[in-house]
């Protein structure tokens, strides 16, 4: 165990949480697995850098001031008892919200609840950013906060040159904004690699440090039965994600019955197979256009057997914006294309398909002090019809949500939607989207959804129904790829 102490106190880390303390990254994730001592690494920073730098202005954050106050306030490892010596002393003063050091630093409590809260801080000088479970933010607000992130007049000890003003996060697996967390430092470069952002990505030094339950040896010390806790988490994605900090796992997902087997290699689509698109708009948001073909017989891919009927999105064009540099995804952050540009794109990609018909949401139909989305498209040569924009069930009727889901599902162990490998953004998002915290029925519109609803538009444009327990009992031959049979009781 490495140790740093500060007189009088006894402030002490362990190994991995010692190597985030000391790193020479400036923007810094902390963690994965449940457990890692992300928290822990927060206070003693934060008291260790107040006291040995005079002035330093530290903010802490948490999504919500209970779990702040709870996390790190309170409680036998809180910052109460961590300084009660030295308020006793009069070295710190504790004053609601706000830590008061002896030499003029301050560590502040803060929290963002909703959109509107990054605002309180538009005129902060934050010296040190830290941010508890980082996933519970949205990527506006990080940024936001980011932007405070500045230092001028403050007189740094030799031993720190370099290394502020800076920024730790320390997060698990899922929530809101487990998307751009992963994309933004998991997948940005490999685990303790740091590197340099570009400008547009704030210009500071990154570096992802995996933290496990290993890398806390005082969790086992101090509640030796947490790892059996974890284990009985319940699904076994949870586990995943929270015992051993897995990425590529999330817990809660709206589309938790996705699987590696929609994404499929590319093959030349046969002319016979009907064709159409789907389309979503966007201009500050992404837009989402995405093309389909309809298995007419049954066909051979990457993952197996693709069943007739089946849906396979071949094609995709996704309106997000991109560094021009590093060509990395500005997630959910749109090109502003206008109407007649979109359209003329999407004529381009699709030239000698037989496009059979073309869905959009009926918001761009609207005519709103002028001429409708609709109609600049179909100027440029591109034509929709109204899609069906239910997103839950109706009397008798299944919501597009329960149309994709079911087609997820498939029969027979085999789904009745693909997509090929080349709709990254389709493959990034979708996977991801979370249930609505008011409505469980529904998806999180908060989230990059516009994939997600496109896909809707186009499954609830070819209504699909599993065959019944009963027709699945018929006596049926196996697939007979050669001379394209198949059972007859399969719906299209």
């Amino acid at each position: 165990m490495s140790q740093l102490s500060t007189s009088p106190l006894d402030l002490k880390l362990h190994l991995k949480q010692h190597t985030a303390l000391t790193s020479p990254a400036t923007e810094l994730l902390y963690g994965g697995a449940a457990g890692g001592g992300k928290s822990h690494l927060m206070r003693v920073a934060s008291v260790l850098w107040a006291s040995e730098i005079p002035g330093l202005q530290i903010y802490l954050f948490r999504r919500q001031r209970p779990d702040l106050i709870k996390n790190h306030v309170e409680g036998p490892n809180g910052y109460r008892e961590m300084l009660a010596q030295w308020e006793n002393d009069g070295l710190v003063k504790i004053v609601e919200d706000e830590i008061r050091f002896w030499n003029g630093s301050k560590i502040y409590l803060c929290h963002c609840k909703d959109e509107k809260d990054r605002f309180n801080y538009q005129g902060a000088e934050i010296h040190v950013l830290l941010i508890d479970e980082l996933t519970h933010f949205t990527e506006t607000m990080y940024r936001y906060l980011r932007g405070r992130v500045r230092m001028v007049g403050i007189n740094l000890p030799e031993k720190y040159a370099g290394m502020f003003p800076r920024i730790i996060a320390g997060t698990n697996p899922g929530g809101r904004g487990h998307v751009w967390v992963k994309q933004s430092f998991v997948d940005f470069a490999a685990p303790m690699a740091i590197t340099k952002t570009p400008d547009i990505e704030g210009g500071m030094l990154r570096q992802y440090i995996p933290a496990l339950l290993e890398d806390n040896p005082s969790m086992a010390e101090n509640d030796p039965l947490y790892e059996a806790r974890l284990a009985g988490l319940g699904s076994a994605e949870l586990v995943r994600a929270m015992r051993h900090g897995d990425w590529d796992i999330v817990e809660g997902a709206f589309f938790d019955n996705w699987t590696s087997d929609l994404v499929i290699k590319p093959f030349a689509i046969p002319k016979h197979w009907t064709r159409f698109r789907s389309f979503d708009w966007g201009s500050a948001r992404p837009f989402s256009c995405g093309w389909w073909a309809v298995a007419s017989e049954p066909i051979m891919s990457s993952t197996g057997i693709i069943p007739r009927g089946a849906m396979i999105r071949y094609r995709e064009w996704y309106g997000v914006k991109k560094d021009p540099v590093t060509g990395i995804v500005k997630p959910n952050v749109g090109l502003k294309m206008n109407a007649q540009l979109v359209a003329i794109g999407i004529k381009a990609r699709e030239k000698g398909d037989k496009i059979a018909y073309g869905v959009a949401d009926p918001a761009i139909f609207s005519e709103d002090g002028g001429p409708s989305i609709a109609k600049r498209m179909k100027e440029k040569g591109i034509s929709w019809k109204r899609a069906d924009n239910a997103r839950v069930a109706r009397a008798g009727a299944m919501g597009g949500w329960d149309q994709l889901r079911a087609r997820i599902d498939g029969e027979d162990e085999r789904p009745m939607i693909y997509c090929f490998d080349t709709c990254r953004d389709s493959i990034r998002t979708i996977p991801a989207l979370m249930h609505d915290e008011a409505r469980a029925e529904d998806l999180d519109t908060n989230a990059e959804d516009h994939a997600a609803d496109e896909w809707r538009y186009g499954c609830m444009s070819r209504p699909y129904e599993a065959p019944s327990p009963d027709a699945k009992t018929k006596p049926r031959k196996d697939y007979d790829l050669e001379n394209e049979e198949l059972d007859d009781w399969r719906t299209a």
